[in-house]
């Protein structure tokens, strides 16, 4: 007999050794028709696969979260079965499941076509029709390169050679179709019925330049066709909202060829970046911090001692001058260590907060610069905290609450929260690591905020709390975090003079709210699709004459909102009004003021808000009152 244990606790006994499906049939119909896989004592496994002892067993579908990557790991197969039918002399390389879908990588003689995606996807389509089984086969590693070599498939080889001798290869066949794969897989190509293809990109075989150019085919699956149209029309929606698209129409910044990975920052753009910086300056003001600057460019020596130079070499832009060689910073924290040493710190100096609108760079791939999101050039509102081991769980439940507090301002209120923790390159002793882990989760713990494991995922020298936030289309953004150093301070010969007169090394907290500020200004031009809060936008007001006769006015109205600390822009232009306000709306600035010669007799203006709302006319002082209200009320602080 074996006996079997279901997750809620309930047993079945089966007197032969059953199949995963078995189990499932066993409990309903219904379950196994929709059943995917099986989980047995915690791994993941096929339908056909047989229990022979004891355990505990759970059926997977479409609704779990190992279900659905199932179902997006099997449409990459399928994907690649329809390109090889299609085009015999394609090979293909690998294709696994990625977040919302899957890729494949093949090489072809010829670039695919949009015309190509649309046979593929309906090639797709007659394979899930044939309700093909998808079948696991194991082979001898030799025997598994033979066999790939001998149908022409040489990345499948190559890939099967790179597995230790004597490894047992499992292979998925489905119809004529087969690729080597650890599994599991759905049952049949049937399961596969919602998939779409989306874009072709390239990539280097094993992701190494000096390797052949692929082409990756990217598609998305999902186990319901409501699930597929909401994650498209989010897409949809993510393309209206595209911080490139807008920053161009709205005269934000550019980036261009000669600088990749690098801001121009336009005048409206650059307000933008300022309300940011000021703001976070006052948190800065109001939260005990000292507002610092390091230098750009630190000597070879000192990214040696710090480890950088070591870990985080092949990130660094470097330089050379009179024999000496420099590298420009990618980030604060050994500046920040060198403002700490410039003079003696007593016990009663810490802890000791450090504020800087840091400006780094990093040598990026090219291959994964993205607009603002992912640059080379970026500003971090940097802190780093001196601090000693008493002053740790404060230190950090202060943070969060803060960090809370910061997004709460700038209109995100779903924090996700993650501990990452120690990464096998990474310097300093276990025991250091393990302090400095149980303060990150104590300190969460103690707020009461839960939180997720991330295994190895922290920064070389310290273990970090992760901020994630969700914006207004479900995405997540990887943003604040902190993180407990025991490490480099010591290896840059940071102390301070303890309460007994002994010179002690301090604990160094790095942390950042926005994390870098480029990033930020676009999760904050998405966010609100160009249309920031008064508080925010770059322009506020908009002021327009109706006839050449009110340009004087126009200067006049101008003036006082800018003395009231209102950002405002004319429009003096010669043309219709309704031209005018058409365009001005587009360009999604808070509020327009039309004025006339009526307007100009009465010393009032015509007020148009944001959305075609005529707000009628009001005077100038009543507009500017009105405008003030808004902004200061709205605004994380007054002016």
């Amino acid at each position: 007999m074996v006996s079997i244990t279901l997750p809620d606790g309930s047993k079945r006994e089966f007197e032969n050794a059953p199949s995963v499906l078995d189990i499932a049939k066993n409990i309903s119909v219904s379950l196994a028709k929709a059943a995917l896989a099986g989980r047995v004592d915690g791994r993941l496994v096929d339908l056909s696969h047989v229990v022979e002892k004891d355990a505990e067993v759970a059926i997977v579908t479409g609704r779990d979260p190992e279900g659905l990557e199932l179902i997006r790991h099997s449409t990459a197969h399928l994907m690649a079965q329809a390109v090889k039918e299609l085009f015999p002399s394609a090979q293909v390389t690998i294709g696994p499941a990625i977040e919302n879908g899957f890729y494949y990588d093949f090489s072809f003689e010829r670039p695919f076509t949009p015309e190509d995606l649309k046979k593929i996807e309906a090639r797709m389509d007659e394979i899930v029709k044939r309700d093909l089984p998808v079948e696991r086969v194991e082979m001898a590693r030799d025997e598994a390169v033979k066999f790939f070599l001998d149908m022409g498939e040489k990345y499948k080889a190559e890939l099967i050679e790179a597995i230790p001798e004597g490894e047992t290869i499992s292979l998925y066949r489905q119809g004529d179709f087969i690729d080597l794969c650890r599994g599991p897989h759905v049952p049949s190509t049937g399961k596969l019925k919602v998939h779409k293809l989306m874009k072709v990109a390239g990539a280097y075989w094993r992701g190494d330049s000096k390797n052949e150019m692929l082409q990756r085919i990217y598609g998305t699956a999902w186990a319901t066709k409501d699930e597929q149209a909401a994650y498209l029309h989010m897409l949809e929606e993510a393309e209206k909202r595209d911080h490139r698209r807008l920053g161009k129409e709205l005269d934000l910044f550019h980036i261009q060829d000669e600088a990749p990975g690098m801001i121009f920052w336009h005048a409206r753009g650059w307000a933008l970046w300022q309300v940011v910086e000021q703001y976070m300056r006052r948190v800065y003001q109001d939260n005990g911090y000292q507002e610092v600057k390091a230098p750009q460019l630190l000597d070879r020596s000192l990214w040696e001692r710090s480890g950088h130079w070591a870990k985080y070499r092949e990130n660094m832009f470097t330089t050379e001058s009179e024999n000496r060689y420099y590298a420009l910073k990618p980030m604060n924290c050994p500046g920040h260590i060198q403002l700490f040493n410039s003079s003696l710190r007593s016990y009663r100096d810490l802890p000791l907060r450090y504020g800087e609108f840091g400006q780094c760079h990093r040598n990026e791939p090219s291959g994964s610069l993205h607009g603002m999101m992912r640059v080379r050039a970026f500003t971090q509102d940097d802190g780093h905290i001196f601090c000693t081991e008493d002053q740790i769980l404060k230190e950090c439940e202060d943070y969060t609450r803060l960090v809370q507090k910061v997004y709460k301002d700038f209109g995100f209120t779903e924090i996700a929260y993650k501990v990452a923790t120690r990464p096998e390159m990474r310097i300093g002793e276990d025991a250091a690591w393990d302090k400095a882990e149980a303060a990150l989760m104590k300190s969460l713990d103690d707020i009461g905020v839960k939180y997720d494991i991330l295994e190895g995922e922290g920064a070389f020298y310290g273990p970090k709390i992760e901020y994630h936030l969700k914006d207004c289309l479900g995405r997540s953004w990887q943003c604040g975090t902190i993180q407990v150093d025991f490490q480099m301070p010591g290896r840059l010969g940071a102390e301070y003079v303890a309460e007994d007169n002994t010179r002690k090394v301090p604990v160094m907290l790095h942390r950042a709210m926005l994390g870098s500020l480029e990033r930020w200004i676009g999760m904050l031009i998405e966010e609100y699709a160009g249309a920031f809060p008064v508080w925010l936008a770059p322009v506020q007001v908009a002021v327009a004459s109706i006839t050449d006769a009110q340009s004087d006015y126009v200067k006049e109205v101008a003036q006082k909102l800018h003395e009231a600390n209102i950002r405002v822009e004319t429009d003096l232009r010669n043309e219709k009004i309704n031209y005018k306000i058409r365009e001005l709306s587009l360009q999604k600035i808070p509020y327009i003021a039309v004025v006339g010669d009526k307007e100009k007799q009465a010393g009032a203006v015509a007020v148009r808000a944001r959305g075609g709302k005529d707000l009628g006319v009001m005077s100038l002082d009543d507009f500017i009152a009105m405008v003030r209200a808004e902004n200061d009320s709205r605004a994380p602080f007054a002016h």
